[in-house]
């Protein structure tokens, strides 16, 4: 039940009649017209602008449109005011049975809320895709959120989703990493190392030498990396890709896959992509204008083969090959996004970081020329994450080295506050992480206000069921006429919203938005909660009045009910009860 949807439609029906009388021109566009709450509740409970956006296409005046409209709404039963308001918005107010049906809906259907609007159409959600160099940190932690609640939020949606980590491992960090793990390896045996620079000396590396010294003994001592590069490299990777499914499902975040990089080399994917660009005309041998500003000093023209990205809407063109035959790095990523095209999903998603700014055009381009433009890719960028504790930015982990991880974060507040937190700004915009003020128990507190209503709840409905029937299925057939005050109408409609919001935030790919929108939910709850201790008539449990009790306590089960699903896209366990 989208109650949004559903006066849209109503809505749609008249102007249909209106054309059919003539009282609109034919052939007009009405996928503009929206139905939403209007930005002043005083106004009314709902609000077109129809009149609004035929007026130009019909050559009409807004005003008379929205008048010829508004006589015809007034016919609805579900309907009983349409007012024309400034030069043609059209406001409305429902019945109140339509409000309490709310209400009933909510308690009888566990699909509330949920939608068909993906139409199980295949989705990749690609995020975290960490270099498997060493833990997790705050940054990916961020990206790994995100992801995993936009992955939930499109499911939720209808969308047929899979969760993708693509292992970046076939570049030369991963090299760096084996060299890493072969010097604490030495170390198990004791030996004096010296540590290069742009080296991974995290102490999380003592445990892989230490392994390593396990499975080969003294075999790699005085040898040459041409020796044990290959071997410690894969056991160093697999090692890493251990740790990185420890810290993901610390935060309760598992996926459905995950893609090697270094599967894309010697299998011919990467030709074949290429291949397959050349073939529409977009690969050629060209030499690149030079960057704009300071020249680097070691710049000169080199003929390169070069990706024509700027057909499918890039700045430049992009090299995929270097002038000594060898890849560039933007020729596996091609690659993997091609195997994505090819295994059939409708939409790609890709979560990134924000210094990949300068990647997202290249990569639209490439999905876009491989897919013939069949494919949308979306790229979304997560910004940084800045760590407070006790007023002061919060420091370094010594076990990673040069980084907070994931787990320091976790260890310290634990997941679900972690998970709420991080969505509680858009991906795009900075975040602020201040380790007192995410578990301090006060309003400003989003996770811990969401939680005190859920909490509130549970309370008030164990507390009414010493003396009335307060299950879902029983208060689902109770007298609601009774919930007319002003406070108890605003929490009802705030429930009336979350449906429309659930099909806003896919189409956006915006989970900040189910967060904030249970921010407010929790809002309109605690102001009716608070009301109470001045109204006793509008306290949740009326002692020895059953009827009363039962249609007050639907109404915040209702409440709890769309929290808990909210919450669930999040990937945030409610809490049954506040200490």
């Amino acid at each position: 039940m989208n109650l949004f949807a559903d006066i849209r439609t109503r809505v749609l029906s008249c102007l249909d009649q209106m054309v059919a009388e003539g009282a609109l021109p034919e052939g007009l566009a009405m996928q503009a017209v929206t139905v939403e709450p209007p930005r002043d509740p005083a106004h009314g409970d709902m609000a077109t602008n129809a009149a609004m956006v035929l007026a130009k296409p019909a050559k009409m005046n807004p005003r008379v449109i929205a008048e010829t409209l508004a006589a015809k709404l007034l016919d609805d039963p579900m309907i009983t005011v349409a007012e024309v308001a400034g030069p043609g918005f059209l406001n409305m107010r429902l019945e109140p049975g339509v409000w309490q049906g709310v209400i009933k809906t909510v308690l009888s259907d566990d699909s509330f809320g949920q939608s068909d609007m993906g139409q199980g159409e295949k989705v990749m959600v690609e995020y975290v895709s960490a270099n498997p160099t060493g833990p997790l940190h705050v940054g990916h932690t961020r990206g790994a959120v995100f992801g995993d609640a936009l992955a939930s939020l499109l499911d939720y949606a209808g969308y047929d989703v899979t969760r993708e980590y693509y292992i970046n491992d076939g570049g030369a960090q991963v090299d760096v990493l084996a060299r890493s793990v072969y010097l604490r390896y030495l170390e198990a045996h004791d030996l004096s190392v010296d540590w290069p620079e742009g080296s991974y000396p995290g102490d999380y590396l003592i445990d892989v030498g230490d392994a390593l010294k396990a499975k080969v003994g003294d075999k790699f001592i005085d040898k040459g990396e041409q020796f044990w590069l290959d071997e410690v490299r894969e056991f160093a990777t697999d090692a890493m890709m251990n740790l990185i499914r420890e810290d993901l499902a610390q935060l309760n975040v598992r996926m459905d896959s995950f893609f090697s990089e270094k599967s894309l080399y010697g299998t011919g994917l990467i030709e074949k992509a290429i291949a397959e660009l050349d073939e529409k005309g977009l690969i050629y041998l060209g030499t690149l204008e030079p960057p704009k500003g300071k020249l680097p000093e070691d710049w000169e023209p080199r003929e390169q083969t070069l990706f024509k990205s700027t057909a499918h809407g890039d700045d430049v063109d992009r090299p995929v090959k270097k002038s000594d035959g060898a890849w560039t790095y933007f020729a596996p990523d091609i690659a993997y996004h091609y195997d994505k095209v090819k295994r059939g999903y409708d939409q790609l998603i890709d979560v990134f970081g924000a210094d990949h700014g300068g990647y997202v055009k290249r990569m639209k381009a490439a999905v876009s020329a491989l897919s013939d433009g069949k494919v949308p890719l979306d790229v979304k960028l997560t910004q940084l994450v800045k760590l407070y504790k006790n007023g002061e930015p919060f420091k370094m982990s010594k076990r990673a080295g040069t980084f907070v991880t994931l787990r320091d974060v976790v260890d310290q507040v634990g997941p679900d506050v972690t998970r709420f937190h991080m969505l509680t700004r858009k991906n795009d915009a900075p975040l602020d992480f201040d380790f007192d003020k995410v578990l301090e128990q006060s309003k400003d507190n989003p996770v811990f206000y969401v939680n005190y209503a859920y909490a509130r709840i549970n309370s008030a409905t164990k507390k009414a069921a010493a003396f009335a029937q307060v299950g879902d299925a029983e208060l689902t057939g109770v007298d609601l006429s009774g919930l007319t005050d002003v406070s108890e109408l605003a929490l009802i409609k705030k429930l009336a919203e979350w449906p429309r919001l659930i099909e806003i935030a896919s189409k956006s790919h915006e989970p900040h938005r189910v967060a904030f929108y249970l921010y407010d939910l929790a809002s309109d709850f605690h102001a009716l909660y608070n009301k109470g201790n001045d109204q006793p008539t509008l306290r949740f449990v009326q002692e020895g009045d059953a009827d009363a009790t039962q249609a007050k306590i639907a109404l915040i089960r209702a409440v709890a009910i769309v929290i808990s699903h909210g919450l669930g896209i999040l990937g945030v366990t409610p809490a049954e009860e506040m200490r």
